[in-house]
C-alpha cells in the first residue's frame, strides 16, 4: 500500500502515540490501584492521533496550548514522561514544579502553556499568545486545543471575533470526542457540527477525522500555513473518541460498551502500526523493541516520581505574580 508519509513519519507517530498511550494506562494504574495520584485526572487515551499529526505538521516553537486533558499533548511537545509523571505525583521535579497536578502541566522551554482547569479559559489565552507572536514578528502559530464542551462557552465567540479581525495566526481545534462531562453533543446545541462555528466570523474551517494521524496531519499543515502567510485563524473540528471516561471517576452511564468497542476498532496505533507492516517500514520485532524502549521509559518515570522530593513550602507563594525575573520580560 502506497503512502504519502515517509517510513521516518509512521515510525514517529507509532513511538509517540505508544509513549502517550503507556503513560496513561500507567497513570491510571498509579491513581486508581497505588493511591499514588491525587485530584482530578482526565486520560488521553483513545486521541492520540491528533496529537501526533499536530507534531508533523508543526514546528517546534509553535505554542501549544489545551485544556485539562494535557498529558499527552506535553508528551507530543517534548516535555519528558519523568516531569509529566513527577507532575501527577506533586513533586518538585514536575513540570509546573509540583504546584499544577494533572489539569495544569506547563514548559515555556517546550512551548507548552497548558493545562486549564476552566472549561474554555485557554481559548482567549491562546489569542493572547496568537497576537504576542504577530507583535514580536515571529513567524510562530498557535494551536489552541479544546473540546466539544468548551466549543458552548462564550469566550469562544469573543476570541473569535478578535482573531479574526486582526488575523491571528492561531489554529483552533476542537477534539470533539462526542461528549463533554457526560453530556452528549446533541444535548449541548442544535449546531452539532462545529466547524461551522466559524461561518460567523468568516473564518476558513474544516472537519477531519482524528483517529487518522494522516488526514490530521494534512488538515493541520494547512490551517499552520494560513498562519504563517499572515491569513489568520482556522477552526478545525477532530473527531474523535476518548475510550475512558471523562475523568477517572466517571461510570460512563450515559454510553454503551458497544459504543466504545466500535470506536476501537478504529484505534489509530493499530492502524499505524499495521500501515508500518504492510509497507515493511519495520519488523514486528523491531516494533516490539520499540514497544519494550516505551515500556522502560515509562517505567523509569514512575520511578523518577517515586524518589522526587516533594516541594519545600517556601516554595507555596512563588510563581503568583509576576516579577522582574519572569521570562517574558523584556527590556
Amino acid at each position: 500500500m502506497a503512502t504519502k508519509f515517509s517510513k521516518e513519519t509512521y515510525l514517529y507517530w507509532y513511538e509517540l502515540m505508544q509513549l502517550i498511550r503507556q503513560f496513561e494506562l500507567k497513570s491510571e494504574e498509579m491513581y486508581k490501584m497505588a493511591g499514588k495520584i491525587r485530584g482530578f485526572f482526565h486520560a488521553y487515551i483513545g486521541q492520540e492521533a491528533i496529537a501526533a499529526g499536530c507534531m508533523t505538521a508543526t514546528q517546534h516553537d509553535d505554542p501549544f496550548i489545551t485544556a485539562y486533558r494535557d498529558h499527552g499533548l506535553a508528551l507530543a511537545k517534548g516535555v519528558s514522561a519523568d516531569a509529566c509523571m513527577a507532575e501527577l505525583y506533586g513533586k518538585a521535579t514536575g513540570c509546573a514544579k509540583g504546584k499544577g497536578g494533572s489539569m495544569h502541566f506547563f514548559s515555556l522551554e517546550h512551548r507548552f502553556f497548558g493545562g486549564h482547569g476552566i472549561v474554555g479559559a485557554q481559548i482567549g489565552t491562546a489569542g493572547g499568545l496568537a497576537f504576542a507572536e504577530k507583535y514580536k514578528g515571529t513567524d510562530n502559530v498557535v494551536l489552541c486545543f479544546f473540546g466539544d464542551g468548551a466549543a458552548r462557552q462564550g469566550i469562544l465567540h469573543e476570541t473569535f471575533n478578535l482573531a479574526m479581525l486582526w488575523k491571528l495566526p492561531v489554529v483552533f481545534i476542537c477534539e470533539n470526542n462526542n461528549y463533554a462531562m457526560g453530556t452528549s453533543i446533541e444535548r449541548t446545541s442544535n449546531v452539532t457540527d462545529i466547524y461551522k462555528l466559524a461561518d460567523a466570523y468568516d473564518m476558513p474551517a474544516d472537519v477531519i477525522d482524528g483517529m487518522i494521524p494522516e488526514l490530521v496531519h494534512e488538515g493541520v499543515a494547512r490551517a499552520v500555513k494560513r498562519g504563517r502567510d499572515g491569513e489568520g485563524p482556522t477552526l478545525l473540528e477532530m473527531k474523535t473518541y476518548r475510550y475512558k471516561g471523562h475523568s477517572v471517576s466517571d461510570p460512563q452511564k450515559y454510553r454503551t460498551k458497544e459504543e466504545v468497542e466500535d470506536y476501537k476498532n478504529q484505534d489509530p496505533i493499530t492502524k499505524v502500526r499495521e500501515t508500518i507492516l504492510e509497507n515493511g517500514y519495520s519488523t514486528e520485532a523491531d516494533l516490539q523493541a520499540i514497544d519494550q524502549k516505551i515500556d522502560a521509559i515509562v517505567e523509569q518515570s514512575v520511578k523518577f516520581a517515586e524518589e522526587s522530593p516533594w516541594p519545600d513550602d517556601s516554595e507555596v507563594l512563588k510563581d503568583v505574580y509576576l516579577d522582574e525575573n519572569y521570562p517574558f520580560i523584556v527590556d
